[in-house]
């Protein structure tokens, strides 16, 4: 054994994946090493290069395979996340089906990946859309497959090779993804997936020459420093950050409705969700109806085993996270709280703090776990002054029946996703991302395959030859 592999293997390591709902362990998978990362990234730059080459409808062929794959396999993808993430079943299985659709509706951008013809005197002006060449994907552990798929989908469907790191909690689904990506037909060392520690795993794809963009979805802490150290070689980084979003309830809403809608609306996952709507504010005047029927609404949460088909929320991903949450709602705040599991697992009841200092650290920090706070206010002005007043800005909600009122919110806070009396955020069809410290960039939609091109321009001349 040479020196160098001795090096190597007192540098390995394994991860333990726990069953967080309880506490079991559910597999160990080997850790990626920055050597590991090293002869993925020459692997993938191989295969690149032979899947670019591939005629657009070749390549829109396989992705639909690698979509009927999924599929085939879309309980299995969904019991495995049940296990790893602790996620309830009906949202596993959703989970599994948007990978699957992000992979159909990646394939059908592929021939459409089009340039322009831009008119110039004196020739033939075009513009060509080529492939980056190797992208990284840092997923995170709160949404393990379909975040994953967000990145590599339109990466893979614009001509790139990927390099998928999952979080160390929740490498089960990615890895399991990579074996059918071959069994669809999509050539060795295009999609490879490499579990691992963040500052090793991680930061040898950031810091990698050969890799040319990181999709990172994670905290803002993180986020800064993938970009600082993306930075250093102008490597293209898009971010997907924090969020603290607002949920803005209005007296003329229709009041029975939105706090129907609220406790999923930030309990779904148990609150580990960048689009959580976790600062409910109430224009003053519905206020205290508005907490009348949330009390009930919040009460009837079912909180258990992830596997039961009538569970409403799950665990906390992990002991750590479940002391993070503990920190932000201690027993001294008033407010209305669910039941939760004891023993083992890592389980914290659906909570509701009322009664908070709008500049307290739970109303303004990210939780990430199922804990919301109900802020009163006086008008539109200071509607949208609350909602404003956090470093994040990803999503919120609008509720009220006047279309005007809408409208105006709408522009005035600033946020990348908006619903009006409605929690939706997320559609693959349309673009995702966050203002201020909630990212940088967008995700899904129309444009996604173009965030992963090379814009060329070529300039052919229609005159002779000069004489």
């Amino acid at each position: 054994m040479s020196d160098e592999d001795k090096r190597e293997r007192e540098h390995a390591y394994e991860l333990e994946v726990l069953n967080p709902a309880t506490e079991e362990v559910v597999a160990t998978v080997p850790g990626a090493t920055a050597a590991d990362v090293d002869a993925a990234v020459v692997r993938a730059a191989r295969a690149q290069t032979r899947w670019a080459a591939l005629a657009p409808g070749e390549r829109a062929r396989l992705l639909r395979r690698f979509a009927v794959a999924v599929d085939e396999h879309l309980e299995e993808l969904a019991r495995l996340e049940v296990r790893e993430a602790g996620h309830v079943i009906g949202n596993a299985r959703w989970e599994a089906g948007n990978v699957r659709d992000l992979l159909d509706y990646a394939a059908g951008g592929v021939e459409r990946l089009t340039g322009r013809q831009i008119p110039v005197s004196g020739g033939l002006d075009v513009t060509i859309l080529e492939p980056l060449g190797v992208v990284g994907v840092i997923a995170p552990w709160n949404f393990p497959m379909p975040i994953a798929a967000w990145g590599t989908a339109p990466a893979l469907a614009a001509g790139n090779a990927v390099i998928l790191k999952p979080a160390e909690t929740t490498p089960l689904t990615a890895l399991r993804l990579a074996e059918l990506a071959l069994e669809a037909g999509l050539p060795e060392g295009l999609f490879q997936v490499l579990p691992g520690h963040g500052p090793v795993a991680g930061n040898a794809l950031v810091e990698h020459p050969g890799v040319a963009k990181i999709v990172f979805t994670g905290s803002t802490a993180v986020g800064k420093q993938v970009l600082a150290k993306g930075s250093a070689l102008l490597k293209r980084v898009t971010l997907e950050l924090g969020g603290k979003s607002p949920n803005i309830v209005f007296a003329d809403a229709d009041i029975e409705a939105a706090a129907a809608a609220a406790p999923m609306a930030f309990l779904d996952n148990s609150g580990q969700d960048c689009c959580a709507r976790t600062r409910i504010l109430v224009q003053r005047s519905a206020y205290d109806r508005f907490l009348e029927l949330l009390g009930p609404a919040i009460e009837a949460v079912t909180v258990g085993d992830p596997a039961d088909e009538k569970t409403d929320m799950g665990p906390l991903i992990s002991q750590v996270q479940l002391e993070r949450v503990r920190s932000y709602a201690t027993d001294g705040l008033e407010g209305i709280r669910g039941k939760a599991p004891e023993g083992p697992g890592f389980w914290f009841p659906p909570t509701v703090l009322t009664g908070v200092d709008p500049h307290a650290r739970v109303a303004v920090e990210e939780v990430f776990g199922p804990v919301a706070v109900v802020l009163p206010f006086e008008d539109e002005a200071e509607a949208v002054t609350l909602a404003n007043a956090t470093d994040y800005g990803l999503s919120g909600s609008i509720w009220t029946r006047d279309i005007g009122r809408a409208l105006r919110v709408s522009q005035a806070v600033r946020a990348g996703n908006l619903s009006v009396n409605s929690h939706s955020s997320v559609r693959y069809w349309t673009p995702f991302g966050g203002f201020k410290q909630s990212g940088i960039g967008r995700e899904l939609g129309p444009e996604a395959l173009t965030a992963f091109t090379e814009t060329k321009n070529v300039f052919i001349s229609t005159e002779g030859p000069a004489q």
